[in-house]
């Protein structure tokens, strides 16, 4: 059967979004794999009054927090949620491969359409997730009701995209990277306004005590791994689809040419990469009734 126009629209749109879900899935892995140190040292900080038997991963994308909240308790059972199937997905196959997919749950679910069966979790954990929502507020009033008593919210908010060209690179166009930021930061205050937002007093508004608030800052390299030349082939990609109406010819190609895999002045064949970018965690407590 031929499909009619409006299944055909459908299916690019369904397939466009799949092609999206996997290249967000390669950041995420390759975020996880560089910056695992770090995880730790936030979920280490974590102020938890006694080990967590039940922890919601809130926007789990294809499970970092998952698996590293596993690593620092694992006798606690994890559900994942996100809205993606592919990067739950790629969750599971992950838990499957470190031994712990009996530990965890995945859950498909939009939060700013859905209001899915989270259990009364002991520790939810938040990390790049709540900017993504239109109504941030309502989730973490929700989180709020479904915490157990006492039980705690870890939110963790990201800097922006990491920096990997060194601030002296002796580039071929001074400045390029901080442009880049600079039009995709203008990008995301249009369509993610709650980016980089301080969430503690959202926390508080929303019934929580905030007990702690801790930025971490990254700064890695050189001499990097082969890994964050990947992760920067990605980023610089990602960030090229988001800003490359923006910028001016000379900036494109010149970014064009940090991409191009082949090319000599390509960010795989550069031996001066770092890994520069902030991250804030918040644990605030659900106040006991």
């Amino acid at each position: 059967m031929t499909p009619t126009p409006h299944q055909h629209e459908h299916q690019h749109q369904h397939q466009h979004q799949h092609d999206a879900d996997d290249d967000q899935a390669e950041i995420l892995d390759l975020d996880a794999e560089v910056l695992a140190g770090h995880t730790a040292s936030i979920i280490a900080w974590l102020p938890v009054e006694a080990a967590p038997r039940h922890i919601v991963d809130l926007g789990s994308g294809t499970g970092a927090g998952t698996l590293a909240l596993l690593k620092r308790f694992p006798d606690a059972e994890v559900t994942a949620v996100d809205s993606s199937a592919v990067h739950l997905h790629r969750l599971r196959e992950k838990a499957e491969s470190e031994g712990v997919a009996g530990q965890v749950r995945t859950v498909q679910a939009d939060l700013d359409t859905d209001r899915p069966d989270l259990g009364t979790p002991d520790l939810v954990w938040a990390s790049a997730s709540m900017h993504h929502m239109s109504d941030p507020d309502r989730t973490l009033r929700l989180v709020h009701d479904t915490l157990a008593p006492g039980g705690l919210l870890a939110v963790v908010e990201l800097a922006g995209f990491p920096r990997f060209l060194p601030a002296d690179a002796p580039e071929e166009r001074p400045g390029l990277e901080e442009r880049c930021h600079a039009a995709l930061d203008r990008h995301h205050a249009e369509h993610m306004p709650h980016r980089g937002a301080d969430w503690g007093p959202k926390l508080t508004a929303a019934g929580f005590t905030v007990e702690g608030e801790r930025t971490i800052t990254v700064n890695l390299g050189p001499p990097h791994t082969e890994a964050v030349g990947r992760y920067a082939l990605a980023g610089l990609r990602r960030i090229r689809g988001g800003v490359a109406e923006k910028l001016a010819a000379e900036d494109l190609a010149a970014l064009d040419q940090l991409l191009d895999a082949d090319s000599p002045h390509g960010v795989l064949r550069r031996d001066d990469l770092t890994v520069r970018t902030e991250r804030t965690v918040w644990a605030a407590r659900a106040r006991r009734a």
